[in-house]
C-alpha cells in the first residue's frame, strides 16, 4: 500500500505526511499536506498559484537534483516533442552523452526511459500545486479568513484552472488514458481509486471544463495584470480552448474561439522574432502566454535549459534545415547554424545567453499565428478553403516582410501566396509545410504529426523506427510498479 500512495504522490496528490520522507526533495514553492491544511492567508494563497507556474519553467533541477536517466533535469518537451520529430538532433555533434535521448530520437525507448517519466512526474506535480490551489480558493470563506479581494480570488482562481487544465493537456496528448486527479487523496481508498487510467475524453471533459471556469473568472482584458504581465489572461484560456478543440476536432468551435482573441488585442508581430526576443517580452502584440524567466531572481528563475545549448544540445536535422522555402526569414531566426545557436531559444541572434542557466528568456508557449492557423487548419477541414488559404497567406506575408536576422529585407519573389485552390489535401498540405517553418523548435512538430495521422510516414521516411504504439508514450514503468499494477501500460510497451 506505502508503494500505492508513493506513486500517486510523485503523480501529483498532495503530500501525505507518512511519506514525506520518501521525497528524494521538495521543489521551492511546493506546498505540503500540513501546510493545505492550517488556516490559510493572503500570502499561502498567492504562494499556492504562483507555485504551480514553477513546472511550465525551464529552470533547471526543479524536482530532483542532476537526474538526467530520470528525466528530471528540465522539463523535457523539447526531447518529447522536437528530438522526437524530424526537426532536431540530440547534439550539434553525435556523441554517447544521455543515451536515453539518442533512444527517443530513435524509437528505442522502453517504459523505463527518463523522457515520458520527466514529462509525467512535471505535469503531475502541476497538477498537485494547482489543486491546493483550487481547495484555497474555493473555500467558501476565505474572502473573510484572507481578506483576499473577490477580484483577486477570481483571477487566481481562473490561473489555477488554466493551469490544471494545461498539464492535464500535455497528459492527454502524450499518454492517452491517464488518473484524473481533481483534489486531495487522503485516505487508502481513495489511493486506490485515483490509481487508474480515465478514459481520454473524461479529461478532455474536464479540460473544457476548467477552462470554462478560467475564461469566466479572468479578467476581460489582454492582461490580467498590468504589473505582472506573465500571469495567465483569459485570452491563454480562449486559446487553450481552442487547442483542445482542435485536438478533438470541434472545427467550428475552434473558427469560434480563435476570433474572440482579436478583440482582446492580438494580433502578428511586424517582425517575427519579436515574438522570442528578451527586449520585447510582454511588449509584443502576439504572444498569448509564455513563462516569465528572470535573471538574478531569489530563489533563482532563468531559463536554465539555456545551459545545454553552451554544451552543445539541440540542434537543427539536416532535413529541417532543407525543408525552408528559399530566403525565408524564419530560418535563421530560428537557428543559426553557422554558429551553432539555436536563436529562438536563446532570445538573442548573437549567441548572447547560451550556456548561462540563469537567462532571462521567456518560454513561448502559445501565441497568435499558431491559434491563425489551427483556425486555418478547422475552415480547411469544413471545407472553407479560399479562408484557410488566406490565413496560410497571411502568416506568409508577415514572414516575407520582417526584417531579416542580418537586418535586409526578403529579395522579392520570397514565401510568394499560396494560390486558390479547392483541393482539400492540397491546402492542408500548404498548411503542414507552413506549421514547420513558422514554430519549429517550439514543441509543436511531433504533437502536430500524431493528430494528422502521418507520424509514421514522416518518421520511416526520417529513417526512424516509429511504430504504431508509438502514438502515445509509454506510463513510466516506476509508476505502474508502484501502483502494484493497478495502472495498466500503453499497448506495444
Amino acid at each position: 500500500m506505502k508503494n500505492i500512495l508513493k506513486s500517486l504522490l510523485l503523480m501529483g496528490i498532495l503530500f501525505l505526511t507518512s511519506c514525506q520522507d520518501e521525497l528524494t526533495s521538495d521543489p521551492i514553492g511546493a506546498t505540503t499536506l500540513e501546510q493545505a491544511n492550517t488556516t490559510p492567508t493572503l500570502s499561502s494563497v498567492e504562494l499556492s498559484v504562483n507555485s504551480s507556474y514553477q513546472l511550465l519553467s525551464n529552470r533547471l533541477n526543479i524536482l530532483a537534483e542532476w537526474d538526467w536517466n530520470g528525466g528530471l533535469v528540465f522539463q523535457n518537451d523539447y526531447v518529447m516533442q522536437d528530438i522526437a520529430s524530424d526537426d532536431m538532433e540530440k547534439k550539434w555533434s553525435p556523441d554517447g552523452d544521455q543515451v536515453w535521448m539518442d533512444d527517443v530520437n530513435n524509437y528505442t525507448f522502453t517504459s523505463t526511459n527518463g523522457g515520458p517519466n520527466g514529462l509525467w512526474k512535471y505535469d503531475y506535480e502541476g497538477i498537485k500545486r494547482t489543486n491546493i490551489a483550487i481547495g484555497f480558493l474555493t473555500k467558501p470563506d476565505i474572502e473573510t479568513i484572507t481578506g483576499i479581494s473577490t477580484a483577486r480570488k477570481n483571477q487566481l482562481l481562473g490561473e489555477a484552472y488554466f493551469l490544471r487544465s494545461y498539464y492535464y493537456f500535455s497528459l492527454v496528448t502524450n499518454f492517452g488514458d491517464v488518473p484524473l486527479i481533481l483534489g486531495a487523496v487522503q485516505t487508502y481508498q481513495e489511493a486506490f481509486d485515483y490509481a487508474v487510467r480515465a478514459n481520454k475524453s473524461l479529461v478532455w471533459d474536464s479540460i473544457n471544463l476548467d477552462l470554462a471556469s478560467a475564461k469566466a473568472l479572468l479578467p476581460n482584458s489582454k492582461y490580467s495584470s498590468t504589473t505582472e504581465k506573465w500571469r495567465v489572461s483569459k485570452g491563454a484560456a480562449i486559446a487553450l480552448q481552442a487547442k483542445a478543440a482542435l485536438y478533438t476536432e470541434k472545427w467550428s468551435d475552434v473558427v469560434t474561439l480563435v476570433d474572440e482573441l482579436a478583440p482582446l488585442g492580438y494580433s502578428l508581430n511586424t517582425n517575427y522574432f519579436d515574438n522570442f526576443s528578451t527586449a520585447k517580452e510582454y511588449t509584443d502584440n502576439e504572444v498569448i502566454f509564455s513563462y516569465d524567466h528572470q535573471s538574478n531572481a531569489n530563489p533563482r528563475n532563468g531559463n536554465g535549459i539555456c545551459a545545454p545549448l553552451g554544451w552543445g544540445f539541440f540542434a537543427p536535422s539536416t532535413d529541417f534545415l532543407n525543408s525552408f522555402e528559399p530566403n525565408d526569414p524564419r530560418k535563421l531566426y530560428t537557428v543559426d547554424a553557422a554558429n551553432q545557436n539555436v536563436n529562438k531559444m536563446l532570445g538573442t541572434l548573437d549567441g548572447g545567453n547560451k550556456g548561462n542557466d540563469d537567462a532571462p528568456t521567456n518560454k513561448v508557449y502559445m501565441r497568435y499565428a499558431d491559434a491563425l492557423l489551427w483556425k486555418a487548419e478547422a475552415l480547411n477541414e469544413a471545407g472553407d478553403y479560399s479562408g484557410a488559404i488566406a490565413i496560410i497567406n497571411q502568416i506568409r506575408a508577415r514572414a516575407r516582410t520582417t526584417v531579416t536576422a542580418l537586418g535586409t529585407i526578403p529579395p522579392v519573389g520570397t514565401l510568394l501566396d499560396r494560390v486558390a485552390s479547392t483541393d482539400k489535401t492540397t491546402v492542408k498540405g500548404w498548411l503542414i509545410s507552413e506549421r514547420r517553418a513558422e514554430l519549429g523548435f517550439e514543441n509543436q512538430r511531433m504533437l502536430d504529426l500524431k493528430r494528422w495521422g502521418i507520424a509514421k510516414a514522416v518518421m520511416t521516411a526520417h529513417g526512424k523506427n516509429f511504430q504504431d504504439k508509438h502514438m502515445l508514450y509509454p506510463i513510466p514503468q516506476s509508476e505502474i510498479d508502484a501502483s502494484a499494477g493497478l495502472l495498466l501500460q500503453n499497448p506495444g510497451y
